[in-house]
């Protein structure tokens, strides 16, 4: 664990992770659930950095079957999507809420939105640095470095 940066709270069998666990990954991604030799396996969730999650039946470290909610409380559906589709393009949250006034547009699901640091861009899970090329979490915690020189704002 100490390589990975990851931590395991639970029961251990023979030296393996196995049973009742919480096993946290550096991404702040949170498994809580069954393990069984090392790997999720049983019920288990995944609780992700944007507060979103995944529900799932795991077998030996796959997700068999699951659910996802996103962090505002919508559920996945494959089947019966109809979230900001070709006939309904609008956010969650105004669905919830209904739509704002005319002229007072909403551009995120987000409301009122995560305010951006000027020259910086939202990367989705965090803000991008292109002078430092480095992508920082939404709490200012290092996410990754990346490759790539973006262009600037002027």
């Amino acid at each position: 664990m100490e390589y990975t940066g990851s931590k395991y709270i639970g029961e251990y069998v023979d030296g393996r992770m196995e049973g009742k666990a919480k096993y946290i990954l550096p991404t702040e991604t949170i498994y809580v659930g069954e393990m069984k030799d090392g790997m999720f396996h049983g019920e288990g969730t995944l609780y992700l950095p944007s507060g979103s999650q995944y529900d799932a039946i795991w077998e030996n470290g796959l997700a068999i079957k699951g659910t996802y909610t996103f962090a505002d409380g919508l559920h996945y559906d494959e089947k019966n999507w109809h979230y900001c589709d070709g006939y309904d393009r609008r956010f969650h949250t105004e669905i919830l809420n209904g739509l704002k006034p005319a002229g007072m547009a909403q551009l995120t699901n987000m409301d009122p939105p995560r305010k951006i640091p000027r020259g910086y861009y939202d990367c989705g899970d965090g803000f991008y640095n292109p002078v430092t090329r480095v992508v920082k979490g939404y709490r200012n915690r290092f996410l990754r470095n990346t490759g790539r020189f973006l262009p600037t704002l002027q």
